[in-house]
């Protein structure tokens, strides 16, 4: 196996759930932009500066909460909820400040608001808790009816969205490359994978540990945005994040698990850099050892997977990856365990000869991570 560097922002150290956000942009794509020597996007380079810059637990609690952030854990409620089917949601405006939680907006059982990123955030939430709950029989977040809840307008004109530990951040945006971080489902839906994960195999945030963890986000996100709209693995995009760039940006999305590496290619964001093939595997001590790179070559082992096998994804593969990261897998779990652990799930669930079982083996083997 080759590898090469990734030339992106100063590098951060290994980091571990709780001491860190899950962020869907990653920082080597803020970093380019943060670099930009232009004076049409400096309100673009100001905003992904501000983002880069932003990288703490927050800044406000609610009261009577301590003063830093919860450190995740895999301990479930004691009680569960009385309905586990139907989601308890609660959406909160932060109105430009980085003080979390803001001001409660819409609640469970509300009706819509006059915000599109307050509803936005409350279906997306939806959304997600109905893959979980019907497909997987899974009640929220962490198995036992976590409330979902999320902030909107979080910052000025910042460009990300994150999962903390405990709830959904969403920013607006800096308006001239990205337009808005509630518009894309797969967003929503990865970001609060990333709390499944916290819940389940608790993947550490840094090499590739950290970029299944990233992958298992991108697989879970597409699978939520596939699900609300009951679309095949052979009719959905496999794009996370489209429809979060403006019209201005020369791509479609932040990723593609089909074809990693393709998702943008833009004279100001330059080319996405992600690999699909371990050939390609990039070392690199900035994004927690790439965690937002290779995580394209799992992905793409997902959507190979989901492809052979056929139909919607979330029934046979996704229940496949579902069963997987749920099992025993450690937390350093690393690629190649990763993909033993799916063909096993898969053989269990379908048998050592079918076909479910032999998809997933020449996925693996196909970016190399086998064979």
């Amino acid at each position: 196996m080759t590898s090469r560097q990734q030339p992106t922002a100063s590098g951060t150290p290994a980091l571990h759930w709780g001491r860190t956000r899950c962020t869907i942009v990653p920082p080597y794509l803020l970093a380019q932009l943060a670099g930009l020597d232009d004076p049409r996007l400096e309100h673009a380079r100001h905003s992904a500066q501000r983002a880069l810059d932003s990288d703490h637990p927050f800044h406000g609690v609610r009261p009577g909460e301590p003063t830093t952030m919860r450190p995740p854990s895999r301990t479930r409620a004691a009680t569960p909820p009385a309905d586990p089917s139907r989601p308890e949601r609660a959406i909160s405006d932060a109105a430009g400040t980085e003080t979390l939680p803001g001001r409660l907006v819409r609640s469970e059982g509300d009706a819509a608001v006059d915000d599109a990123s307050v509803n936005e955030a409350f279906d997306g939430l939806g959304h997600t808790h109905a893959l979980y709950w019907e497909v997987f029989a899974r009640a929220s977040i962490d198995g036992n009816g976590m409330p979902l809840e999320a902030t909107v307008h979080y910052g000025d004109a910042y460009d990300n969205a994150f999962w903390d530990g405990n709830r959904m951040v969403f920013g607006d945006g800096d308006g001239q490359v990205f337009a808005g971080f509630t518009r894309s489902l797969s967003v929503i839906g990865h970001e609060l994978a990333h709390g499944v994960t916290q819940y389940t195999a608790n993947l550490v945030y840094s090499g590739q540990s950290g970029a299944l963890n990233e992958s298992v986000s991108d697989v879970f996100g597409a699978l939520v945005e596939q699900h609300s709209r009951n679309q095949s693995a052979a009719e959905a995009s496999w794009l996370i994040g489209e429809g979060i760039f403006t019209d201005e940006v020369e791509g479609t999305a932040l990723r593609s698990m089909k074809a990693p590496g393709t998702a943008y290619d833009d004279d100001v964001l330059g080319k996405d850099p992600q690999p699909g093939h371990m050939e390609d595997y990039i070392d690199t001590d900035d994004d927690n050892g790439g965690v937002h790179l290779n995580s394209g070559i799992p992905n793409r082992a997902f959507y190979l997977a989901a492809s052979a096998i056929g139909g919607n994804a979330w029934e046979r593969a996704g229940r496949i990856w579902y069963e997987t990261l749920t099992g025993d897998i450690t937390a350093t779990t690393d690629f190649a365990g990763f993909a033993r652990a799916t063909v096993e799930a898969a053989a269990r669930l379908h048998g050592d000869d079918s076909a479910e079982a032999d998809a997933v083996r020449a996925a693996w083997q196909a970016v190399g991570v086998t064979g």
